[in-house]
């Protein structure tokens, strides 16, 4: 065990976690150059695409020191984007210190902090890492500066790396080994092993990763998950080597895979302890903090008889994204589906792009909502997160929305328009702080419903990549919220009803009216879509009618015969609209979902 030491990277987005990573993996050789590609432990195809790290992975790199001395190294790569927070925690739970990582252009950035304290709260050893000192724009002694300043740490234990050019990566092998205390544990006691992550095969059954405290677990041995208290034997154990390479055993201090054919999905948990079944613990070990869904949205299959399959793929995937949630749910519009919260709106983007590609679901989801409490005259008080079930305005005393505390780190030059694109968004209670000069951290207490649509991407946008954000929830206010239905030829759409602030029902209304307007076709008769706060209408787009030409058999004559002819068709249409009914086909729900301004 005195040869084996557990660590994770940890940093702000685009920080270059995953870059370190595919040195130190060649630094060990596990990877020949012919196989070797950037972000090697990246392994689904959104990660490589978008350049980030969505899945903690896992990786054992062997090394030998300066002194000769052979040892194992578990790294645990991290993502770095706030919506991922719950992956960072998992890997930290099964780490004895960890790598943090400061951009040497960027400094410390939200992040950078928020991943600090939670590596802290696991009273972990921390390893400042500076890293792309090759750049131009590095400026060491300014960061150096920032990790005193901000991070409190000491800023000359910091090592200089260059993850691009290979620079400082036999330096931070031997930190890591002088530096991390090796696991504590006994592979004599009952077994204790924590679930930090599980993946589906179709042949093996759930394959789970796991971090051993006390114990040894061999393949043959009987094993209980203490969670549902289900008995399994352990077909087969081995360690992470990019690709899962097979031991004898996995004892104390090691962190593995275990296969032992659990075929029903809902019997693993993340964060679930494993055991001797003849020779359990007395008590499981501390799982992981429960986590807590910000945004809501439901997930419909586009054709109904699908339904079953994406059930199905749910399971598999909450298997692999411990922080989904799901419950079922039905719409008028869109038939059965799945109610499901997230932990922001990327993580929604990704469960809904891998669920297409990896699952091959056609899926279609609803606008996204956050959790209000709406406070009712009879003395009651209601939480509502989906709009079918907001309460009869009449019986509302007041109505609050979740308010977030957000920290935006920026260059100087961007300040203006950032505290306009806050203000737009309802911020309020700004207060300036600067860390160093020529950054500002602004500070806003904003509703949390104006931030899960497009907030970051307009951040991103307005400060040309160099904005960094983070946000914690504080407490619900008092909001002017209400209800905004869509009716399409008079009938409520419910798939596309909306609770927000009454200031920005009418420009949200519009928007969805003019999208609905250039998808649904036309009919024979006219097709108006309105935008409605209870019974009043506040916006309205029509899907003008085709026209038959009625009079074209009219050669000259009294206008009268005209008349009669239009008026006829005129009833017609009247007749038509009154038993018509409008198919609102799924690229039109697609389009007014989207929250863009295109």
């Amino acid at each position: 065990m005195k040869q084996i030491r557990n660590f994770s990277i940890i940093a702000h987005i685009d920080h270059g976690k995953s870059t370190l990573a595919d040195r130190m993996i060649q630094y060990a050789h596990l990877v020949d150059d012919r196989q070797f590609r950037d972000q090697i432990l990246d392994s689904m195809d959104i990660e490589r695409e978008r350049g980030i790290t969505i899945k903690s992975q896992t990786v054992n790199i062997p090394y030998t020191s300066k002194k000769g001395e052979e040892y194992e190294l578990n790294l645990i790569d991290t993502p770095g984007h706030v919506d991922f927070s719950y992956e960072v925690s998992r890997a930290l739970a099964s780490c004895e210190g960890v790598l943090l990582l400061v951009d040497a252009s960027q400094g410390v950035e939200a992040q950078t902090l928020a991943n600090l304290y939670a590596a802290m709260e696991h009273n972990l050893i921390i390893i400042p890492v500076i890293n792309k000192i090759d750049l131009p724009s590095a400026d060491i002694e300014r960061v150096k500066e920032e990790i005193d300043q901000e991070l409190g740490i000491d800023p000359e234990t910091s090592i200089l790396c260059s993850a691009k050019d290979g620079i400082g990566i036999e330096e931070i092998f031997e930190a890591i080994i002088e530096r991390i205390p090796p696991p504590v544990g006994s592979g004599d006691k009952p077994l204790a092993a924590l679930i930090f992550d599980a993946h589906y095969d179709p042949f093996r059954g759930t394959i789970v990763s796991c971090r051993v405290f006390d114990g040894t677990i061999r393949s043959g041995t009987m094993i209980r998950l203490m969670y549902n208290n289900a008995a399994y034997k352990v077909e087969e154990t081995g360690i992470f080597r990019l690709k899962l390479e097979q031991r004898k055993e996995i004892s104390a201090g090691s962190v593995g895979y275990i296969i032992a054919g659990i075929k029903t999905i809902s019997d693993t948990r993340i964060g679930d302890t494993i055991t001797f079944d003849d020779n359990p613990v007395d008590k499981p070990l501390a799982g992981f903090k429960e986590v807590k869904p910000v945004v809501f949205s439901s997930i419909y299959p586009i054709a109904s008889d699908d339904y079953q399959s994406l059930l199905d793929a749910l399971e598999k995937y909450k298997l692999n994204d411990a922080s989904l949630v799901y419950q079922k749910d039905s719409s008028a519009a869109l038939g059965q589906g799945f109610r499901c919260g997230f932990l922001g709106l990327l993580h929604l983007e990704i469960v809904q792009e891998r669920l297409e590609r990896e699952f091959d679901q056609s899926i279609i989801l609803t606008s996204p909502s956050v959790q209000y409490r709406f406070y009712l005259t009879d003395g009651t008080d209601l939480i509502v997160d989906n709009p079918q079930y907001y309460p009869d305005p009449t019986e509302i005393d007041k109505a609050e929305e979740p308010f977030i505390r957000a920290s935006i780190l920026v260059p100087e030059r961007y300040v203006g328009v950032v505290m306009k694109l806050c203000m737009e968004r309802r911020g309020v209670n700004s207060r300036l702080n600067y860390p160093s000069p020529g950054r500002i951290e602004i500070t806003f207490d904003m509703p949390l419903a104006e931030v899960v649509f497009d907030f970051y991407d307009k951040l991103k946008s307005v400060t040309q990549g160099y904005g960094s954000f983070d946000y914690e929830i504080i407490d619900y206010r008092e909001s002017n919220l209400i209800k905004l239905d869509i009716l399409v030829n008079g009938e409520k759409v419910d798939a596309l009803s909306m609770i927000l602030h009454r200031d920005r029902a009418r420009e949200r209304a519009i928007r969805v009216c003019d999208k609905l307007r250039d998808e649904i076709p036309r009919q024979m008769f006219k097709i108006a879509i309105q935008g409605a706060i209870g019974g009043k209408i506040i916006s309205r787009s029509t899907v003008s009618a085709f026209r038959k030409d009625v009079t074209a058999k009219c050669y000259g004559g009294d206008i009268t015969r005209k008349r009669k002819l239009l008026e006829k068709q005129k009833k017609g249409k009247k007749r038509m609209r009154m038993v018509g009914n409008v198919e609102i086909p799924q690229s039109a729900f697609m389009a007014a979902l989207k929250t863009d301004d295109e």
